[in-house]
């Protein structure tokens, strides 16, 4: 990293082009030069800022420098500040690098602000600069404050179609896709508080590429925020602008010679798609104090779940399918949804279960006796308003500004608050009877609620509630791992965007109710750059395109699975999921390739194909010296590019799904012609 110009001379410069010319044109000159890695990040003297990139091949990003740094005062922006003074110094603690601190002052009649802006470049993060600004209130009296608005840019289009490509991170009930295209009129709020009663948090990251560089924006804390990262194309125009954004709940008062401070941001760039902005910014947070729990080999085996007899499945169906699963080459059962009382209750229902926990209990011996590992379902932080939870410690609800309770509108259920003592202990419990008096083998925590809670009122700091949400799945898994070493603890947030921050403490990650493969395509990419030895679970295939797309979870290395019944359905449940003959001849195979190759444990190259404009869609992943590819297509004739390989090797290529060899390629010319129709699953070694 350099400092392209001198500090004080560019401020010398500054000031006597000033006096001579006037400020107004020549406070367009940089002022500070920022050179990280391929990112190049410039100031002038209104402390606005333009980025270009170095990266081969990157075209103009900006046409000028813009106003990305905004404090929003009753309806206005206030974001053009003179330069004053720059300064340099060497960046101590976790992660070391330099920083520069600029000020500058805005002054209109009765109204002044100080701003104080840090830029940071961190050693080891090439193409990454933070930024984190204060506002001083210099004013007379006091102002009232909307909101800040920090790396606030315009990114230009090069005229392709789509303009742009996006990844967002944020959740709604709608369940949209975490990657899609972006065309004119396109908005997104990308809010990562609650965006329903029930759905809210996700990756404090927004993402947006052209066929040439991805750029990437978000925020640095160590903690959920309650920020928005909107993401827009205005109608009739072709850039799009992005940002990280805090609007304040209700005016704010800001008081003369008070401190407002934003969060630390970030702008990074990279060649491709999304996968390295993410893996980067993911590996900046671990440097910084995110701890990622180790990787579970036993997470990575395949599963069947009871959830195909659903709700009204009978302990019968579930042994009697046990016999198959083992046939299949599976290795873990799991028991859904219908055991139990009632959320917040989590004793085995007499109804279902006429002899009560014994008889879960006597299940798990079952499964076990199969040589089979055993989960179970639950739904943490979620409490039916007259289960068990509730009516022994009503205050362990999370409380509205209104004092009612915050609703779980898909279990009909209140949330707990996650740092209250009652629900730790109550949470504590309830593992205990799971994996030490049943002895169940593993969690299914499932549920869109799990990925964030809203501020809590009848907490001192109604955003501890907010933020204590990832210690509160710390506490789980570590919980579940002193019972059982080897516990796989799987997060299932319900069709949600994950919050990055509930990463950290699983074992298992899933594509969570996917609505296409296409999702479960994506979401295992997104996956696979945040928490790359994390093992990714494809969910069942039976949610996949055509309920059998197993090669979308072969393509990104998930673990498979599926929710099939046998040898004949629930009469009560909505949808067959039986196991024909057919259907059972493709499940072997599918089955018996996951355990031969285990690619779910291999190297996913996430850098290598651009999921947006690449066509087809292409995935690979090593395992020692082969390459593993993956395409995708409704149809496809014509050249596939086997990236990755060593130019100067020979490799023979085989699809591996049809056992049949397609010939030879050379490394310095890694085309193949093809045909296929949906997938095509390719093995490439050396020969």
């Amino acid at each position: 990293m350099s400092l392209k110009i001198p500090a004080k001379s560019c401020i010398c410069l500054l000031a006597l082009l000033a006096a001579s010319c006037g400020t107004t044109d020549k406070n367009e000159k940089t002022a500070l030069e920022v050179e990280q890695g391929n990112l190049v990040f410039k100031v002038n003297g209104n402390m606005q800022t333009q980025l270009y990139s170095t990266l081969p091949g990157a075209k103009p990003l900006m046409d000028e420098f813009q106003a990305t740094e905004k404090l929003l005062i009753s309806g206005k922006e206030i974001d053009r500040f003179t330069l004053e003074n720059v300064s340099e110094r060497e960046l101590d603690g976790k992660v070391p690098g330099k920083e520069w601190i600029l000020e500058g002052n805005y002054g209109e009649d009765s109204l002044k602000i100080h701003k104080t802006l840090i830029i940071k470049a961190y050693q080891g993060f090439p193409d990454l600069v933070s930024t984190q600004v204060s506002y001083v209130n210099n004013s007379a009296g006091d102002l009232f404050v909307e909101g800040w608005v920090n790396n606030a840019y315009n990114i230009r289009s090069q005229g392709e179609t789509p303009p742009f490509w996006a990844f967002q991170g944020s959740s709604s009930e709608s369940r949209k896709d975490w990657v899609r295209p972006l065309k004119a009129g396109y908005y997104e709020k990308n809010y990562l508080g609650m965006n329903a009663t029930d759905y809210g948090g996700g990756i404090p990251v927004t993402a947006v590429w052209r066929k040439d560089i991805d750029v990437a924006v978000g925020h640095l804390a160590l903690v959920p925020k309650l920020v928005s990262l909107p993401t827009e194309i205005p109608e009739n125009q072709s850039a799009v602008r992005v940002g990280v954004r805090k609007d304040f709940d209700e005016r704010t008062r800001f008081k003369a010679k008070d401190t407002i401070q934003t969060l630390e941001t970030f702008v990074s760039v990279s060649k491709g798609d999304y996968f390295n902005n993410l893996a980067r910014y993911s590996s900046l947070m671990q440097a910084r104090g995110i701890t990622v729990v180790p990787t579970e080999e036993e997470a990575f085996e395949p599963i069947w779940c009871a959830w195909g007899y659903e709700r009204q499945f009978t302990l019968d169906e579930i042994i009697g399918t046990l016999p198959k699963v083992k046939e299949l080459g599976i290795k873990w059962a799991v028991l859904d949804d219908g055991f139990q009382i009632a959320e917040g209750d989590w004793n085995a229902n007499p109804e279902k279960f006429p002899r009560g926990n014994s008889e879960i209990k006597g299940l798990v011996d079952k499964i076990h006796g199969y040589g089979l590992k055993a989960k179970i379902w639950w739904t943490p932080l979620a409490a039916d308003p007259d289960s068990k939870v509730l009516r022994e410690h009503p205050h362990s609800r999370v409380v509205r500004k209104d004092g009612s309770p915050q609703y779980i509108s898909w279990w009909d259920a209140f949330y707990l608050s996650p740092t209250k003592e009652e629900t730790i202990a109550h949470t504590k419990e309830t593992i205990h009877l799971f994996m030490d008096t049943w002895g169940f083998d593993g969690l299914k925590m499932d549920g869109q609620h799990m990925n964030a809670v809203a501020p809590d009122y009848s907490l001192d700091n109604p955003l501890q509630s907010v933020e204590g949400v990832p210690d509160f799945f710390h506490m789980i898994y570590n919980e579940a791992r002193a019972i059982k070493p080897h516990a796989v603890v799987e997060n299932c947030p319900c069709g949600t965007c994950m919050s990055y921050y509930n990463m950290a403490y699983m074992n298992q990650a899933v594509a969570s109710d996917p609505l296409s493969s296409w999702q479960i395509r994506h979401k295992g990419k997104t996956y696979k750059a945040l928490v790359p030895q994390t093992a990714y679970y494809g969910d069942h295939v039976e949610l996949s395109d055509g309920a059998d797309d197993f090669a979308s979870s072969f393509g990104v290395g998930a673990v498979l699975g599926t929710k099939f019944t046998w040898p004949k359905d629930n009469p009560k449940a909505h949808e067959s999921y039986l196991l024909t003959p057919e259907k059972e001849k493709e499940w072997k195979k599918w089955f018996a390739l996951y355990n031969e190759l285990m690619l779910s444990r291999a190297e996913y190259q996430g850098g290598l194909y651009d999921i947006g404009y690449d066509k087809p869609e292409g995935h690979a992943i090593r395992k020692d010296d082969q390459m593993y590819y993956a395409f995708y297509a409704e149809n496809w004739d014509g050249p596939v590019e086997l990236r990755g390989l060593p130019e100067e090797g020979t490799y023979t290529v085989r699809d591996y799904f049809n056992d049949k060899t397609l010939g030879d390629i050379r490394g310095n010319n890694p085309t193949l012609k093809v045909a296929f129709k949906d997938f095509l699953l390719l093995e490439v070694s050396p020969k």
